[in-house]
């Protein structure tokens, strides 16, 4: 029956089609779950206020004559560069370097490009990678490179507006900072409000965002500024022995309880929490002797960095 052997053979053809794409779409799927269950290398931001508060080579610090501080509440954060560090002399860039966010030259010289920065939030992972994509070894030291932070302050206003209204009160307002090297910023929110840039800004650059309001009175007040050239506090306790540039803001600190082991066999993930002190890290120069930050008084911001950072292997 030369027709019914010809129906068999179509038969045929369909059904070892059919198994071909059941094989290849197994293997397709194999693979994807695969990647989603390899072990990964996992770093999660904590900010924490009581963490103690460290200078540039990781010795406590007092706040200076004549400033003030106070301890922000962390919105988000950026990290710009992660690298893995084996020993206390091991140079900057010689380690495991596991991470480095996008640069640009749009704004002139090589800078962060801040419209392509991933922001995390207290105990929100800011970056994973597969533990098979780590150089195994054994590390005694974190660099984390910090680029932006966002957080919530408490100010002071006493002004009177309009010669008829008195304000004289504390308010809450909203910093956006930028702590690395240099960075493009074509524009940022700070919490309702955009500020348009197109430009590089070099490490210390802020803007600042409030309502004041009272007595039938209320504004949105956006204001921006420049901390002084090198007055970011970078914690580095290994200075003397592997130091960052000046300008950067690569804080680093040692593995607890213990040296980070990579093996390249892990079967489980390993978390990273990465602490960092926000411990009075957000200071500037009094010109009102009150203990509060005056904006409008014209008080200078001269330092936003962080004052310390634990990481701690999970």
């Amino acid at each position: 029956m030369p027709g019914g052997s010809f129906a068999l053979k179509r038969y045929s053809m369909r059904f070892f089609l059919f198994c071909m794409i059941v094989c290849v779409t197994g293997i397709s799927c194999s693979k994807q779950n695969d990647a989603a269950t390899e072990p990964k290398l996992i770093f999660r931001f904590k900010f924490d206020s009581t963490q103690a508060r460290l200078n540039n080579i990781g010795e406590p610090s007092v706040i200076a004559a004549g400033h003030a501080a106070v301890s922000p509440v962390f919105n988000k954060m950026s990290a710009h560069y992660i690298e893995l560090a084996e020993a206390n002399n091991t140079a900057l860039g010689a380690g495991a370097i596991i991470y480095k966010a996008p640069e640009t030259t749009l704004g002139g010289e090589n800078a962060i490009d801040f419209n392509k920065s991933v922001l995390a939030g207290n105990n929100e992972v800011f970056y994973a990678v597969s533990l098979k994509d780590v150089m195994p070894g054994e590390y005694e030291w974190l660099r984390v490179s910090l680029a932006y932070q966002n957080y919530s302050i408490k100010y002071h206003v006493d002004t009177t507006i309009a010669d008829t209204i008195t304000i004289d009160q504390d308010f809450d307002g909203t910093i956006a900072s930028f702590i690395g090297y240099n960075t493009y910023i074509n524009s940022y929110q700070i919490k309702t409000q955009s500020l348009l840039v197109n430009e590089n800004r070099k490490q210390g650059y802020w803007g600042f965002e409030t309502e004041i309001n009272g007595d039938g009175f209320s504004e949105t007040i956006t204001i921006s500024g420049q901390a002084p050239e090198g007055a970011t506090t970078v914690v580095n306790p290994i200075a003397a022995t592997s130091p960052v540039p000046s300008g950067s803001c690569v804080v680093t600190a040692a593995f607890l309880p213990g040296k980070l082991l990579i093996t390249g066999k892990e079967t489980a993930n390993v978390i990273v929490e990465v602490s960092l002190s926000v411990n009075k890290s957000f200071e500037w120069q009094e010109i009102v002797d009150n203990g509060k930050w005056d904006p409008l008084k014209g008080e200078p911001v001269v330092d936003m960095g962080i004052r310390g950072m634990i990481p701690t292997i999970q």
